[in-house]
């Protein structure tokens, strides 16, 4: 067995130990706060379609947390000053997320828009999504999300402006309390220009379909 991943280990105050099969080995108490819960919510943890659904759980919020192991803004590391003279806006629209509420834990389903007034460089657009799923890996709340992205593009790439609007539907809303469906909720920042600026900012809706 090898201890792997410093980072997630210091993130987590263990280090994921990784037995014979490729899997993370789940330390018994993690297991057993699950089979907990599986109880007090009226089933049977010994049942047999329930015996290795501890270990399941364990290993899925490890993938879906995955985002405190990483630093989002690393992913905006390298950039790119030979654009042929492009100042315009980079827009990167409807990206797929999902997240999970910070309050009960359940999911968060929804697409990003993300969009920068590049001052003199860019960065490739796969980066934009990948700083978005960075921070959509860990619990959340969707005002957050759209800030933290927001934030960690103006301060890497130091553009005009940032723009950022989410639109998602929340499990904590959907399956549980109102059960409302089909309810989406938008959040939206604004950074430099797209901010300051009301035609900046009133193009930049509109490219994202928003105007």
């Amino acid at each position: 067995m090898n201890v792997l991943s410093p980072s997630l280990a210091a993130s987590s105050g263990m280090a994921d130990v990784i037995g014979e099969d490729g899997k993370i080995i789940v330390p018994a108490d993690v297991e057993d706060a699950i089979r907990t819960l599986i109880r007090w919510s009226g089933d049977e943890p010994e049942r047999e379609g329930l015996l290795d659904t501890p270990k399941r759980v364990a290993r899925a919020w490890r993938e879906y947390c995955r985002g405190y192991a990483e630093d989002p803004g690393l992913h905006l590391s390298r950039t790119f000053e030979e654009v042929g003279g492009y100042d315009e806006v980079v827009l990167l629209k409807d990206i797929p997320f999902q997240s999970h509420c910070e309050h009960h834990m359940a999911p968060i389903i929804g697409t990003a828009s993300i969009a920068y007034l590049p001052k003199d460089r860019v960065v490739g657009i796969s980066k934009l999504a990948r700083v978005l799923h960075g921070y959509a890996s860990r619990l959340q709340v969707q005002e957050r999300l759209t800030a933290e992205v927001a934030r960690c593009i103006w301060d890497n790439l130091q553009p005009h402006g940032v723009a950022v609007v989410i639109e998602a539907q929340h499990g904590c809303m959907t399956g549980r309390g109102v059960r409302t469906h089909g309810v989406g909720m938008v959040t939206s920042r604004m950074l430099g220009c797209f901010l300051d600026d009301a035609s900046s900012r009133k193009e930049v809706l509109a490219l994202m379909g928003r105007g």
